[in-house]
């Protein structure tokens, strides 16, 4: 190799050498013997010869940088010091507010981004888009994860899949989950197909791929997702991961009625989130046990739990998914007589716009989080709060809450609004199993109203989304890793 390794221009290096011999005071002939004559030293300098490789690696010994740094002018120690600034953003992202950890990362992009460090800008950008998911900034999000796969678009696919999956999880949080499913398959396809058979990446596509399947009605998916999940876990040392797998698996036992199964593995991702110190994800935690003790009919424990989620993510100020457990909240408010209460959670979350509200109960507590994923509205936060493009599973679910409140106080005019409301939302997203079961309520007060050609068309309505539920319209199943 006759040139210089590295990305510096013949005049950029000359630059370099100038400055390091200025700044630790050799001559020429010093910086230059035995190899080299001052001459040399001198036009390279002026940028009017390209050293060979051994020559920059003969000056970088004698100027004490290493060959890397003299070519490229990127310092190994710049490198470790912004890991580790990555490192210490992670920490404040999992024990603080959003908005904090991302002046940190966007300091760590910023450096990075002026000294040439791809793979710590990249980690940097993932962390911004992390922090936009907790608030609730789906596009910003997104903007985030897309700028991480074009830094990286040179790089193998495992390298990409953090930002793919975390692109899918804005999707899911908008609602759109049948481009949250193709985002997540495609990559697991690409991943088998080429023998890129990375423990790490699979096991992060296959657990963040249950919430859309499940919300689509695709259970069988989902269950054989949780499945391979389980099997990848031994392979992969990365206890957050796993955490999250478990939350995934979770969601499957509970749809399944294996309640006492569900808690377990909550449990176990509970324990792991402690150590590691996720608040974040430890809420979801307390936030899925309350609903699996609402499902089994112990509401009093699920209000706990889910309070004590709520606070959490407050204080966060995850306003998102504090939202979404609010709606969760209400329901159990509901369930135990108490509607005044249950109203008050949700008619604030309505009130800024039309198109409001949050998770549907039969889907869960995860419903639209995939494992993570927040936004602003709720709690004083002072941000608008669910919309159509933004969370439209929860705002269908928040209608229908308001709906069957209204239809149990007998307003059946305040019931029918709230439910075509909801009706509209969901139909956007595909959430087959809410939508069945939203088609019902509406057909049950249009035939108790009289109006049964109506009442009629929406048990059709219904009957059509639980005959298709996901696995009809995403196309075949994704290829599975060899095991």
């Amino acid at each position: 190799m006759t040139g210089a390794a590295g990305a510096g221009s013949t005049a950029e290096i000359g630059r370099r050498v100038l400055r390091l011999r200025t700044e630790r005071g050799f001559t020429q002939r010093q910086l230059a013997e035995p190899a080299y004559t001052a001459a040399y030293v001198s036009t390279l300098e002026a940028g009017k010869v390209r050293p060979s490789e051994a020559a920059l690696r003969h000056l970088a010994d004698r100027l004490g940088v290493s060959y890397e740094e003299l070519t490229t002018g990127r310092s190994p120690r710049d490198a470790t010091r912004l890991r580790a600034a990555v490192t210490d953003a992670r920490r404040a992202l999992a024990t603080g507010a959003a908005e904090d950890a991302a002046g940190l990362f966007a300091e760590v992009r910023d450096e990075a981004e002026r000294l040439g460090f791809a793979e710590e800008r990249s980690a940097a950008l993932l962390g911004l888009g992390d922090c936009a998911l907790e608030t609730g900034d789906l596009t910003v999000a997104r903007d985030h994860f897309e700028a991480v796969e074009r830094l990286l678009a040179g790089e193998p696919l495992p390298r990409r899949v953090p930002a793919i999956r975390g692109r899918a999880v804005a999707h899911l949080l908008a609602g759109e989950l049948r481009y949250s499913c193709y985002l997540l398959e495609s990559a697991i396809d690409e991943l088998n197909a080429s023998g890129l058979h990375d423990p790490y990446a699979l096991l992060l596509l296959y657990t963040a791929a249950i919430a859309p399947y499940m919300d689509m009605g695709a259970h069988a998916r989902a269950v054989r997702a949780a499945e391979l999940a389980l099997a990848l876990a031994p392979s992969v040392d990365d206890p957050g991961l796993i955490a999250r797998m478990h939350r995934g698996v979770a969601r499957t036992l509970i749809a399944e009625g294996r309640t006492a199964e569900a808690d377990a593995s909550l449990a176990k991702a509970q324990e792991l989130y402690e150590q590691l110190r996720i608040h974040t994800d430890l809420a979801h935690c307390h936030w899925m046990r309350g609903y699996v003790h609402a499902q089994d009919g112990n509401l009093e424990r699920a209000e706990r739990e889910l309070r004590t989620a709520r606070d959490m993510l407050a204080s966060k100020r995850a306003a998102l998914f504090t939202v979404q457990v609010e709606v969760e909240l209400a329901d159990v408010l509901r369930r135990r007589g108490r509607t005044a209460e249950a109203e008050a959670l949700l008619l604030p979350l309505l009130a800024r716009t039309p198109a409001a509200g949050a998770a549907s109960a039969p889907n869960g507590p995860d419903t639209a989080s995939g494992e993570a994923g927040p936004g602003e509205a709720g709690f004083g936060l002072g941000v608008a709060g669910l919309t159509a493009d933004r969370g439209a599973v929860h705002a269908g679910g928040a209608h229908r809450l308001l709906g069957l409140i209204a239809d149990e106080r007998g307003d059946t005019e305040a019931a029918e609004e709230h439910y075509c409301a909801a009706l509209s939302l969901l139909e956007r997203t595909g959430a087959a199993g809410d939508l069945a079961d939203l088609c019902r309520l509406l057909g049950d007060l249009l035939r108790r109203e009289g109006r049964l050609e109506a009442a009629m068309d929406a048990y059709r309505t219904g009957l059509g989304h639980r005959a298709a539920p996901g696995t009809t319209t995403l196309g075949p199943a994704p290829a599975e890793p060899p095991m």
